[in-house]
């Protein structure tokens, strides 16, 4: 018979259940793709949808968050290193891989998914799991987004471009500036006059926003699917990005913890830069996808951050359950904040 913690741990490895629903779009793009006079309107939803998705992040950003774990630099430091340094020089060293382990359509999504910003829910609630430091999570994960919206665009430029995959064009950095930067600003500019009906309505607008993921899913697979991309991959070259991706996870959580381990971090906080150092936010990281790779190239991009986000979560909830079960694991646990 299962004990419940059993069970609350095998819970925690099924599939997550909005990640299906983004598999689901990938599979309707398969054989019912938006096409004709569709593709147009549809072309307008993904931009109101993507303005839509960063204006909610504006407006959900709590500067009080931010200064409240801001004061442990050293520890976001090496979060932010993690982030941005570490894991984009793995991602570029996997993607130079031959063929015959991770085909090259694939490595650009690859290097893009090395340069995202770290989660922010799923960060906060598996360290809160782990009983680790949850305002220094908060802080962190929330500070790797914002900054990822100046830098994910740069590095991912500089690692293309570094790759021989061509980079992105100017046209691109502009588009960020215009539907995320603009709309980010705007809503967390209207945050004090807004942000109690956002908490207050948290449930039915992460509907809007996850909808709007959903939607930029749909266009990307079906201009991805309309130019050929399953004629270019096949199941074989998914069980290689699955590969990859899982090889990339344990070399960014075993770094980590040696980080911590090396800069005697204690126990929460180990927790903080494993969980935020080795995450990567898919919610962030769809919309930006949706204006730096236009066309038929965004559907091969999006794959490696799909693949990448269903194993981490997967691998961090056994790794959450572990940290949280320790000897002396509830005295260690700061309170959320934020």
């Amino acid at each position: 018979m299962t004990s419940p913690a059993g069970a609350g741990w095998l819970a925690r490895l099924r599939p997550d259940g909005y990640l299906m629903l983004i598999f689901g779009m990938v599979i309707l793009a398969s054989f019912v793709p938006a096409r004709g006079e569709v593709r147009p309107i549809l072309d307008v939803a993904v931009k109101v949808g993507i303005g839509l998705v960063f204006f909610l992040h504006g407006a959900r950003l709590s500067r009080e968050a931010v200064i409240a774990g801001a004061t442990q630099w050293r520890l976001h430091a090496l979060v932010l290193a993690s982030t941005f340094l570490l894991f984009p020089v793995l991602a570029l060293s996997a993607a130079g891989l031959p063929a015959w382990i991770l085909p090259a359509s694939l490595a650009p999504g690859v290097i893009f998914l090395g340069c995202l910003p770290s989660t922010i829910q799923s960060s906060i609630g598996f360290t809160a799991i782990a009983r680790g430091n949850v305002a220094a999570t908060v802080a962190a994960a929330t500070a790797s987004n914002l900054i990822g919206i100046f830098l994910t665009p740069v590095l991912a430029g500089l690692f293309l471009h570094r790759s021989g995959s061509g980079g992105i064009p100017l046209e691109g950095l502009q588009a960020i500036l215009l539907q995320l930067l603009a709309p980010f600003l705007a809503g967390h500019l209207l945050r004090p006059w807004i942000g109690r009906f956002v908490a207050r309505h948290a449930k039915s607008l992460s509907r809007l926003d996850r909808g709007s993921i959903l939607l930029v899913v749909y266009a990307a697979f079906s201009d991805a699917v309309t130019g050929g991309l399953w004629s270019r991959l096949g199941a074989l070259d998914i069980a290689r990005l699955i590969l990859v991706c899982s090889v990339l996870l344990a070399l960014v959580l075993g770094l980590t913890l040696a980080a911590a381990r090396a800069a005697r971090l204690s126990t929460p906080d180990e927790i903080t830069l494993v969980f935020c150092g080795s995450k990567k936010s898919l919610a962030s990281g769809v919309p930006m996808a949706g204006v730096l790779f236009p066309g038929d190239a965004l559907g091969l991009v999006l794959l490696p951050v799909m693949v990448f986000h269903q194993i981490q979560l997967m691998v961090v909830a056994v790794i959450a359950q572990r940290y949280g079960e320790r000897p002396g694991a509830e005295g260690d646990a700061s309170p959320a904040t934020g």
